[in-house]
């Protein structure tokens, strides 16, 4: 799948940053110099946040998902669960949970020494977590940590025949642009007038690519209902983006150009609205919900401490 993106005001955005190296520049054989926009972990991440709201749940329309939610007590008394945390249900403030951790392992019969059936891994996975077998999973913090499931969706953003656009501006203090007037309980070099140089960047065009392997999904065998969901869920999620996700940063506001997303393999094919495949999910789920956890979002209790600093000992 693809889609032609633009800005919605100007010409010009901001692409995704690296630490050490900046934006992600490149140029073709043929010399065409490119950039990546959007990287497929931030993509991925971007996915994932499409069915979460604002109090950092799943969004009402979805409920019936499986997934996993931590009650966190002792240093904190926050929340998390898997659709936020950054390794999904491999999470130290869930996979820690002994009632958890020895309902999937026993679920997924997943041992030290003992060979993987990922067949049970995935239905395990589908039961607790359904997104860790669309985003992918590695569950290091389990066992010998060879349970590695890769991405069945994945996504990024390239611009291609790329130009800088070097600016710039100054952070202004009113009181004493030297900066030697300070605060008594806050000495650091964060006073005066602090100029600064911004790059961003023009484009000949923007592209957004996407990809979901239904080959993949399918090896899993868990049974048709449970394939068209993940399939459905996965589709709904990229139209979920292009409707309320493209502003990828404070200059970087992109919209749908020419046309809209196309499925460019297999051929014939074209993208159902997302209020049809919001509905097809929806029945999905329904049609899923004995191979789903009973509640479908299990609730765990963690205990967190703070780390201390321990002191050298003679």
């Amino acid at each position: 799948m693809e889609a032609d993106l633009k800005p919605i005001q100007g010409d010009r955005f901001q692409p995704t940053g690296f630490p050490d190296i900046g934006p992600a520049t490149y140029q073709l054989p043929d010399g065409t110099r490119k950039l990546l926009v959007e990287s497929a972990q931030s993509t991925a991440n971007r996915l994932e946040s499409a069915i979460v709201g604002p109090d950092s749940d799943l969004i009402p329309e979805l409920k019936g998902l499986s997934y996993v939610k931590a009650r966190l007590s002792g240093a904190t008394d926050a929340q998390t669960n898997s659709l936020i945390e950054a390794h999904r249900i491999n999470s130290p403030y869930i996979i820690t949970d002994d009632t958890f951790k020895e309902a999937f392992q026993k679920e997924a019969d997943y041992y030290k020494g003992k060979p993987i059936d990922w067949r049970k891994i995935a239905k395990t996975l589908f039961k607790y977590d359904v997104n860790s077998l669309l985003h992918g999973l590695f569950l290091a913090n389990l066992e010998d940590g060879r349970v590695k499931i890769p991405r069945a969706l994945s996504g990024f953003i390239e611009a291609s025949d790329v130009r800088e656009v070097v600016s710039g501006g100054v952070k202004n203090n009113p009181i004493d642009p030297s900066g030697t007037i300070r605060a008594a309980e806050y000495d650091k070099d964060v006073y005066g007038n602090v100029p600064y140089q911004r790059v961003e960047f023009t484009a000949g065009h923007i592209r957004a690519y996407f990809n979901m392997d239904i080959g993949l999904i399918k090896s899993y065998e868990l049974g048709e209902h449970a394939t068209d969901l993940l399939i459905a869920l996965g589709l709904y999620k990229i139209r979920k983006f292009f409707h309320d996700g493209l502003r990828l940063r404070t200059a970087c506001d992109l919209q749908v150009g020419n046309g809209d997303v196309r499925i460019t393999e297999p051929g014939g094919v074209s993208l159902p609205a997302m209020a049809e495949l919001l509905a097809i999910v929806q029945d999905k789920i329904k049609a899923c919900s004995a191979l789903f956890a009973d509640p479908p979002v299990m609730e765990i209790d963690t205990k967190t401490v703070k780390k201390t600093e321990k002191k050298e000992t003679e």
